[in-house]
């Protein structure tokens, strides 16, 4: 199962961008040049410039696609307009696949802002739907919750090699992704800790002031 193409991706604006997320991947944002990305995608330096303007311009308008495109995941999970059986680990994997280098940079570089602070605010309206069947009210503000779990979900990007090694597998294959996609269920299925437990620790949080 994949997602469907943006009709943007077939302009030369579009392969610019996509020479420049591979550049700021390989490269980082301060070593990739103008020069090399306008080789990449088959146009001139000037061509570059006339559509982006600056090396900057060019990294912001590449966290923006990335933004839109988890956002358009994000929406047919939502919506339910993906097939029962579809592995969303999977979907995910195959769309973001192409960048993780990008991001996985970007991230550890302290950039792509915009991607993160989207994916926060997709897991916010998750939780909050969650939130409604808790029987224990959360004492945490829902978007340190997203925070925290949205940082947590991108550290498979940045570790994926460490990852992979501790799995026994590939975690960018088919079968790395059944495997994460299995572990993901069974530890946000099954609590490492009790709600008495959890109380105990929030008590002594608490003592602490």
């Amino acid at each position: 199962m994949t997602i469907g193409p943006d009709p943007e991706d077939l302009t030369a604006r579009a392969r610019i961008r996509d020479a420049a997320l591979r550049h700021f991947g390989e490269h980082g944002f301060e070593r990739a040049t103008i020069r090399g990305i306008a080789e990449t995608a088959g146009v001139s330096s000037g061509l570059v410039r006339h559509h982006f303007g600056s090396k900057e311009a060019l990294r912001e308008a590449c966290d923006d696609y990335l933004a839109k495109l988890v956002r358009r995941i994000n929406d047919q999970v939502r919506a339910d307009t993906l097939p029962s059986d579809v592995n969303y680990v999977a979907v995910s994997r195959a769309a973001l696949g192409p960048y993780q280098r990008y991001v996985a940079r970007a991230l550890a570089e302290g950039r792509a802002e915009i991607v993160f602070d989207e994916l926060v605010r997709m897991s916010e309206e998750w939780i909050e739907e969650i939130d409604r069947g808790r029987p224990d009210p959360s004492p945490v503000p829902r978007k340190a919750r997203a925070a925290v779990g949205t940082a947590m979900a991108l550290s498979v990007s940045v570790l994926h090699q460490h990852l992979s090694r501790a799995m026994g597998v590939e975690v960018y294959s088919p079968e790395g992704d059944r495997l994460l996609a299995q572990a993901l269920i069974d530890i946000y299925s099954h609590p490492m800790l009790s709600l008495e437990d959890a109380a105990k620790y929030q008590e002594v949080l608490d003592q602490q002031g």
